[in-house]
């Protein structure tokens, strides 16, 4: 598949958000979709729907059907041993994120996230009318993690609940097995309810390995709720399908209290295209992540020349880039003068929480002849604020 010849107008034409609600003359590398085609036999799935008119309500769940994908599908590449009954069809992961902190915690009560996070985990939280606890992660030589003993020494005697996102957006760090254990530990010693985002978790460069957290043991198992889905790998987040796997029956129960009505319906399209994803698409999928890895290499390496007072660690998983311009006081912020001076949008680091401030968020899946010119138009406003010769490079 070549990926370099897909034309930046053609992606202007697109309906979904990322392109659609971009000023014409502006490049998007913020919202977190990837602008490659399809794989094909999800295209395929879609036009069988398409040209038999099979758009009807779709059918309740069958014992070979999306659970039982799923579960195939963990046990291949996770090692993780999925029973199909404890997995709930769902829109989408954020719908399921609020629903576990409306259900296992009460307003008030505390649900700790390490931060900066994806910004719907700190709208479930103030949302649900929860008590934030904040565990700020740590920019170490060796990339972003958590200081355990300081998250424990935070956590008050009311705090329910653990969200962790990983593989993490936006630092793109994925967790260790041992980072997973202490957080394990630290939520058995608490009794806290564990809400795994692994939605990336087919995103993993070379080096790295995605262990779930329901992995980690039968204990640690019985109290996590993990949500995921093929969206964010596959392309198709306006499909609008996830799973959320449980522990244990009695987690799925007090979730499930929220009947599937209110939680909105599911649609015949999304579910087709997950389950073509996750059964049929791996070739596709493994293309992608190559492509993936190498527009990560040169956005790290760009970084390193080219702008000296930008701090970035290269990211482990994820198609983001968490850039940290902190240290060039660009003003209004740094997201609005990239947007105004270079005409590239990216993702303002304070949406992910105040410990994003002066940071922002580049999406680098795109093409690398449209990756080059954001980085270019980066480069010339960057070396006209700096002044100096800095900045920037001959191209």
């Amino acid at each position: 598949m070549d990926f370099d010849v897909i034309d930046v107008e053609a992606l202007r034409r697109r309906r979904s958000a990322k392109w659609a609600n971009c000023p014409g003359d502006v490049l998007a590398a913020w919202v977190a979709d990837m602008d490659f085609p399809v794989a094909e036999p999800i295209v395929r799935t879609l036009q069988e729907m398409l040209t038999s008119s099979d758009l009807g309500y779709p059918a309740g769940p069958r014992p070979e059907g999306l659970a039982t994908i799923f579960a195939a599908r963990m046990k291949l590449h996770f090692d993780w041993e999925v029973d199909p009954k404890r997995v709930e069809i769902v829109t989408d992961v954020v719908q399921a994120l609020h629903i576990a902190v409306s259900q296992f915690s009460a307003p008030g009560e505390g649900v700790v996230t390490p931060t900066p996070i994806y910004p719907p985990f700190l709208e479930a939280v103030h949302a649900n009318r929860r008590s934030a606890v904040w565990q700020r992660m740590e920019s170490t030589p060796e990339g972003y993690r958590i200081d355990i003993q300081r998250l424990r020494n935070e956590l008050t005697p009311d705090t329910r609940m653990l969200l962790v996102c990983n593989p993490h957006n936006p630092t793109g760090h994925v967790f260790g097995a041992g980072e997973l254990e202490a957080l394990a530990a630290l939520a058995l010693e608490h009794d806290l309810v564990v809400v795994a985002d692994e939605i990336h978790a087919d995103l993993v460069f070379t080096g790295s390995r995605h262990v779930p957290m329901a992995t980690l043991g039968p204990e640690i198992a019985a109290r996590t709720i993990t949500l995921t889905s093929a969206t964010k790998a596959f392309n198709i987040a306006g499909l609008r399908c996830a799973v959320a796997v449980f522990g244990t029956p009695e987690l799925q129960r007090r979730f499930n209290a929220v009947h599937p009505h209110a939680r909105g319906g599911l649609g015949a399209p999304g579910l087709a295209a997950t389950a073509a994803a996750w059964s049929q698409c791996q070739d596709w999928l493994d293309e992608v992540v190559r492509y993936l890895e190498d527009n990560r290499d040169l956005v790290a390496g760009h970084v390193a020349d080219h702008w000296p007072d930008v701090k970035h660690h290269r990211p482990e998983a994820t198609y983001l880039a968490w850039l940290d311009f902190r240290a060039m006081a660009l003003e209004p912020s740094p997201q609005r003068f990239l947007f105004d001076r270079a005409r590239v949008w990216l993702s303002p680091g304070e949406d992910f929480g105040v410990e994003g401030e002066g940071f922002v968020r580049l999406n680098f899946a795109t093409p690398r002849p449209i990756l080059l010119q954001i980085l270019a138009r980066m480069d010339e406003a960057l070396l006209r604020e700096k002044g100096t010769g800095t900045f920037g490079a001959e191209r």
